[in-house]
């Protein structure tokens, strides 16, 4: 489980105010064996590939056609056969975007698939490299990625009793009414409890460790090796580009600590415009929707959605001085950058987390 702060009691008592408003979709070792298997065997073959990863440029037709796909297999090895070709993770992409997730580039979950989100992120790293400018990950890049990081990229855990104690919650409710009968809005299950720890999809937590039970304390499974959880330094702005759905977060000397892929707000519900501020902090926040005070949902009564990952809001609230207006996570990883907010800012749970932690109130928030 993802470890969070207490919430201080003046910023509970708070909470139901601050989670508000414009935050709405508008669409709403492995068990160690003497004897191996298949799927033992592939998954052994799939690390390895992520782990030695080269880039080699991908045929000219890539699969894709945007730059970011291409044969996997001619892009560092092998990969399992037991995913749909559009679903398998290319093995120097999954080693790139654990690179950049390192270097605090965030490319938002790391999936092995590469996306928008991974060609904002390689952008916004050419930019802080003084490299050429274009999101694609070419040897450039690889190179400039690996040259200052020689860790491993992928890592054995063991499960712990913590990680399979839940509480689960099975699944998350659509409709807002029934969330808010939870008495937390917790994962579904310990399989995603670990894919947000370590920043991944499921599905290649899933092709990592074919077949392992993910509720069985005791258990190695092989995750990938993000980065320390804390900046580099107090943040001091914040800058929010509305066009290319990102944040920038830079200390007072002007340095950039952190780039994280962002869902912002639509032309019909836009996000604010100009200078804010931060004006609180919010650990494990509630969420209220209140239809009086929200332009979208189908009326009804107030609802108060108890705190938990998978709340409307996610794990953290950062409020702002634009009244209902916040940064917060998320209860959907990969979609962030990918649909609109009702005007707020959202990041994944992982990403907002270490944000907060080296935000404090009065900091610029400046959206362009």
């Amino acid at each position: 489980m993802i470890l969070r702060r207490p919430a201080p009691l003046a910023l509970l008592a708070a909470l139901p105010l601050l989670a508000t408003a414009a935050c709405g979709d508008d669409a709403r070792e492995r068990s160690r064996t003497q004897a191996s298997s298949p799927a033992q065997d592939e998954a052994t073959r799939l690390r390895q590939s992520i782990e030695s990863a080269r880039f080699t440029p991908p045929p000219a037709n890539t699969a894709n056609g945007d730059g970011d796909g291409g044969d996997p297999a001619s892009r560092g090895g092998a990969v399992t056969d037991a995913l749909p070709d559009d679903t398998r993770p290319d093995p120097a992409m999954a080693r790139a975007q654990i690179l950049l997730d390192r270097t605090r580039f965030s490319p938002g979950i790391i999936d092995g698939l590469g996306g928008e989100n991974t060609r904002q992120a390689i952008a916004a790293f050419e930019e802080a490299h003084d490299l050429e400018v274009d999101g694609e990950l070419d040897a450039k890049v690889f190179d400039q990625l690996s040259s200052g990081d020689s860790n491993r990229v992928l890592t054995d855990y063991t499960l712990t009793e913590a990680d399979v104690a839940g509480p689960f919650i099975g699944s998350v409710p659509e409709d807002i009414a029934a969330m808010g009968e939870l008495e937390t809005v917790g994962y579904a299950d310990a399989r995603e409890a670990l894919a947000e720890k370590f920043h991944m999809s499921e599905a290649l937590l899933d092709a990592l460790n074919p077949g392992v039970d993910f509720t069985r304390a005791g258990q190695t499974i092989v995750v990938a090796e993000t980065g320390p959880d804390a900046l580099g330094g107090k943040v001091a702005r914040i800058v929010i580009d509305k066009a290319e759905n990102a944040l920038r977060a830079f200390d007072a000397d002007g340095k950039l600590l952190a780039f994280y892929p962002a869902t912002i707000g639509s032309g019909e519900m836009p996000s604010p415009s100009g200078t804010h501020t931060v004006r609180a902090i919010a650990p494990e926040p509630n969420y209220t929707y209140d239809p009086s005070r929200v332009s979208y949902g189908d009326g009804g009564s107030k609802v108060v959605v108890p705190p938990g990952p998978n709340n409307p809001v996610g794990s953290v609230w950062i409020d702002l001085s634009r009244d209902t207006y916040g940064i917060h996570g998320t209860p959907d990883p990969a979609k962030i950058g990918k649909t609109a907010s009702s005007g707020c800012v959202r990041l994944t749970n992982w990403d907002v987390e270490q944000l907060a932690d080296a935000v404090e109130p009065g900091v610029t928030v400046e959206f362009t």
